[in-house]
């Protein structure tokens, strides 16, 4: 069959139109290029916004964490001194002790020594949340001690950890590495060892 002028122009036609299409819809796919391109830099810019408030975020928590172990420490220290000087005999209670030798550090939240007969100190480690990690903190603390108090090296040694939250399975691994324990009840420290509880000496 042969094509005619008529089949030509209709031809041509339904190409034009076809392209017609064609022309808008690429038209309309580079401005939704251009709005995604758009809304990826405003996600980015938000992302970036985010990032910087959950950073500020971050630096807050980190600071409210250390104003609110101050403060376990601020409420522990009466309590603490009490129990040191009138069921120890403690003479010295010295909180929050800070000491560097040779670029090492030692942090204790409570010092407590005396002299003479007696010739003991106390170091007492106080968490708001006790946990695993607080025992091998204060073990350490006691290990390094008379590295950096060498005026102390003769005295007997012995830790306390005083706790707002401990678990009672806690406080029996807590004994069991002859550590006192101190916790609070009505807003004061009290010991919380059995009657047969014999400490360990370092």
């Amino acid at each position: 069959m042969a094509t005619t002028s008529e089949d030509v122009w209709r031809l041509l036609a339904e190409l034009a139109t076809a392209q017609a299409e064609l022309t808008a819809a690429q038209a309309e796919l580079t401005a939704a290029q251009k709005e995604t391109d758009r809304q990826l830099k405003e996600t980015d810019r938000q992302q970036q916004k985010t990032d910087k408030q959950l950073k500020e975020l971050g630096k807050q928590i980190g600071g409210l964490g250390a104003k609110f172990g101050s403060f376990t420490e601020g409420l522990a220290l009466p309590s603490m001194e009490t129990i040191l000087r009138q069921r120890f005999g403690m003479e010295v209670v010295s909180p929050s002790v800070r000491v560097s030798k040779e670029g090492q550090h030692l942090e204790i939240d409570v010092l407590a020594y005396t002299n003479g007969q007696l010739n003991t100190a106390y170091i007492v480690e106080v968490k708001s949340h006790a946990r695993e990690e607080s025992i091998s903190q204060l073990k350490s603390i006691l290990q390094r001690f008379r590295r950096f108090f060498p005026e102390h090296k003769d005295k007997k040694l012995y830790g306390i950890l005083a706790a707002v939250h401990l678990s009672s399975e806690l406080r029996e691994k807590i004994l069991q590495e002859g550590f006192y324990v101190a916790r609070i009840h009505d807003q004061v420290f009290e010991l919380d060892i059995p009657d047969n509880f014999q400490p360990r000496l370092y």
